[in-house]
């Protein structure tokens, strides 16, 4: 079935700004609450919310097999499940109806005003049910910068990490979409110098720059998908920034990994980009050296042209860019990390959340983390105010972009921001 939603000729009825991320060719999918307090599933054109719930009631859905209450939920875990040929029908509907030679809808003052809401006037939700997520540490050179910092430079890379996308297992539980706030965790550290453990606020919080990916049903208890089928159950991508205490983890971290330093906050863009939406923009992906085993083998171009920004906005301050990447950097692509994730037969479900891991460039202002941007805080970052950033300040927002660009169309993910506030006090 061809993607007609993404004819780059194709132009809206409703007023998209030329360097929108969102043209009629992107189509993303999210949830959101109306000013009259009606939560509802949606996607977004221009500065317009559009309300999917609305467009199915009103039956410009007919033809396509959807159950009565699809788009009249508060997550998309239900359309996701439905699987890929749905997804594209919708999106294709979608781009039927708001296309400019398409007066069924535009005409009709009525349904208009029921769909269509300026975006100041919702509030984006968390666009899935999470149940499961996955954290990888796929960025060869984030990798090599923080083995080279904590331990042999020479030996920067693990033994395994050139054959196996290595992950962890994280927590749902703290993940929220973008403009919810975020507290400075506390937790144990061992000051430096120091042999004995102390608690209190972490002082060293960090942005990862990543993305992520959604998947659809995959498998079931026992069953492993072949890295060729992968992309089949990847429904979309979003913006994250996982937030980390580099303090606490440097204590806790061995013999098991990742555990209150990163599990106290995770943020996400509140708009899911399809895959299907990002179909101009594959690309090559790094040459893998040593050949990955067969399970993980692919042809063709599995990564993403997806450019990537990160700014820190002092409270009362000027922002300040200071990292620039792109996600066609990372060495292992989501096809392989979800073909080696359910290797093992693990099971996978509609709303999991697969982290891509820290995205790092080759030059340093490509670099993923304050962690890497400073060294370890040894060359702080110098903000347009004048102040410097080892790490991040309480009252600090940080903001990550992220946009795919060709000659024809600009397809975005908008941002995820979140201020960080100070400790959490009971009242």
């Amino acid at each position: 079935m061809p993607i007609t939603a993404n004819n780059p000729n194709r132009k809206s009825w409703l007023d998209v700004p030329p360097e929108s991320d969102f043209p009629i060719q992107n189509i993303p999918f999210g949830v959101f609450l109306t000013k009259d307090d009606v939560i509802t599933i949606g996607t977004r054109i221009g500065d317009y919310a559009i309300d999917l719930g609305a467009l199915q009631q009103l039956n410009y859905f007919e033809g396509i097999e959807l159950t009565d209450d699809m788009f009249m939920q508060d997550t998309l875990n239900d359309f996701i499940s439905d699987g890929k040929k749905t997804w594209r029908l919708v999106r294709n509907r979608i781009a039927e109806l708001f296309d400019v030679k398409n007066n069924k809808l535009k005409d009709n003052k009525e349904h208009r005003e029921t769909v269509v809401f300026n975006i100041e006037d919702v509030e984006m939700q968390l666009p899935v049910l999470i149940g499961d997520y996955t954290d990888f540490y796929s960025s060869k050179e984030h990798a090599t910068n923080v083995g080279k910092m904590f331990r042999d430079p020479e030996n920067a890379l693990l033994p395994n990490w050139l054959h196996i996308p290595v992950g962890y297992h994280g927590r749902s539980s703290s993940i929220v979409p973008s403009g919810i706030p975020v507290h400075r965790p506390m937790g144990q550290t061992v000051p430096l110098g120091e042999s004995t453990p102390v608690f209190g606020p972490s002082r060293s919080i960090d942005f990862e720059l990543e993305t992520a990916f959604i998947t659809t049903d995959a498998n079931i208890m026992g069953e492993n998908i072949p890295v060729h089928e992968a992309e089949d159950y990847i429904f979309g991508m979003v913006l994250l920034n996982d937030w980390s205490a580099r303090d606490i983890q440097r204590w806790e971290y061995v013999p098991l990994g990742p555990f209150l330093a990163k599990n106290f906050a995770t943020s996400i863009s509140p708009w899911i980009v399809t895959m299907d939406a990002l179909e101009p923009f594959r690309t090559k992906g790094p040459k893998q050296d040593p050949t990955p085993l067969p399970y993980l083998q692919q042809k063709g171009k599995h990564a993403f042209d997806i450019n990537l920004e990160v700014e820190i906005e002092p409270e009362n301050g000027e922002p300040t860019i200071v990292s620039q990447s792109n996600f066609k950097y990372m060495y292992w692509s989501m096809s392989q990390q979800l073909a080696h994730h359910t290797s093992n037969g693990c099971r996978v479900n509609s709303g999991d959340m697969m982290g891509s891991g820290t995205i790092s460039g080759p030059t340093p202002e490509s670099f993923g983390s304050m962690l890497e941007l400073t060294w370890g805080g040894k060359n702080p970052i110098t903000m347009k105010d004048g102040t410097e950033r080892k790490f991040i300040n309480d009252n600090d927002s940080v903001r990550f972009k992220g946009w795919c660009q060709n000659k024809e169309v600009r397809i975005g993910f908008g941002e995820v921001c979140s201020k960080l506030l100070p400790p959490f006090v009971r009242s």
